[in-house]
């Protein structure tokens, strides 16, 4: 009787301690899987090197010049900065080739990118025409109503896309060929046709112009191939030249400066990357600080901390006016008070 009890109270507590070790085998289970998923947890956080980012941002760059390769540098700066290892970017340049810009853009659709920055107006309304559901920020655009043909635009555009203007004040600009040039009579007003926010420029600063007692010309061109034959018939009727923050021209100023320059007729430029190419003075921004102010609405938008479509476009938060000391010096011009020299090109 005793070995028989012996035996069973040894049969309950082998059943006892095997409960118990299927009991910690289903904790340890447990614990595995919940380290597969803080090992998933782990692989969502980008690390430094971009591998397994969280996010995977698109740039279109409309062509390779020194303002727009600002503003592209500002905005990776920004998320780099914000969302540190956090963000693969994806950067194509359509060098100067509005077609492409559609192309990069529906690429970046097909590979289901969280977010389109468009440096430009070609790349903007490329990435708007793609999609309705990635956010779209541009960065380099004058104005955004005129880029997308919105009336009345109040600001905010309301859809998938909002970002930052390069406007410079265009009655400021205006007043600077008075400063500049008092007594000049003809102004020739020289742009790309193709690209409608220089039109806008063009068209606003004409009025502004004519209220200061100048005859002014319009001059266009539908691209490269008649770029050189317009510059030379502005330069002929002209006393001094107005050129826009026009990206055509961003791309060829030294066409522009051979022509001008030994004919003695200056040229009032929209930004300071033109400026430094083939102006004598401009009203500049700084396109880096621009599209820094991008990526930080990028980040934003991101993680979920604002909704771009109440987000207003936001303008440069200041404006300086400078002079192209070489070009100054050629055509025997004494720099004005009040304005910087550009920094040579590195």
């Amino acid at each position: 009787m005793k070995k028989l009890l012996a035996l069973l109270l040894a049969a309950v507590m082998t059943l006892a301690l095997a409960a118990c070790g299927g009991g910690n085998a289903g904790n340890a289970g447990n614990a595995g899987s919940g380290g597969a998923n803080a090992g998933s947890n782990a692989g969502s956080a980008a690390p430094e090197d971009g591998g397994g980012a969280a996010y995977l941002v698109g740039i279109c760059q409309y062509a390779p010049h020194p303002a727009l390769d600002a503003a592209t540098q500002g905005f990776k700066d920004a998320l780099n900065e914000l969302l540190p290892g956090q963000v693969e970017i994806d950067e194509q340049n359509a060098a100067g080739d509005s077609p492409t810009c559609a192309t990069i853009a529906n690429g970046f659709v097909s590979a289901n990118v969280d977010l389109i920055m468009a440096n430009a107006t070609a790349p903007l309304q490329a990435a708007a025409a793609a999609t309705t559901d990635i956010p779209v920020l541009g960065t380099s655009i004058t104005e955004y109503g005129v880029a997308l043909g919105i009336d009345n635009f109040s600001g905010t555009v309301g859809s998938n896309v909002s970002g930052t203007s390069d406007l410079a004040p265009l009655e400021q600009q205006a007043a600077m060929v008075q400063e500049w040039f008092p007594d000049a009579r003809n102004v020739g007003l020289l742009y790309c046709s193709g690209e409608p926010n220089s039109k806008y420029q063009v068209d606003t600063v004409q009025g502004y112009l004519e209220e200061l007692g100048y005859a002014c010309t319009q001059y266009p061109f539908a691209d490269t191939n008649d770029m050189a034959s317009v510059t030379q018939t502005a330069a002929g009727s002209s006393d001094v030249i107005y050129v826009p923050t026009d990206n055509t021209v961003a791309n060829n100023t030294g066409v522009v400066d051979n022509i001008c320059r030994p004919l003695g007729i200056p040229i009032i430029a929209g930004e300071e990357g033109i400026c430094g190419g083939c102006g004598v003075a401009t009203l500049s921004i700084s396109y880096y600080d621009i599209g820094y102010k991008t990526g930080e609405m990028a980040a934003k938008i991101l993680t979920g901390e604002a909704d771009i479509s109440a987000m207003p476009i936001e303008y440069a938060p200041q404006f300086t006016k400078k002079y192209n000391e070489t070009i100054c010096s050629g055509l025997d011009l004494t720099p004005l008070e009040g304005y910087e020299p550009i920094a040579p090109a590195e």
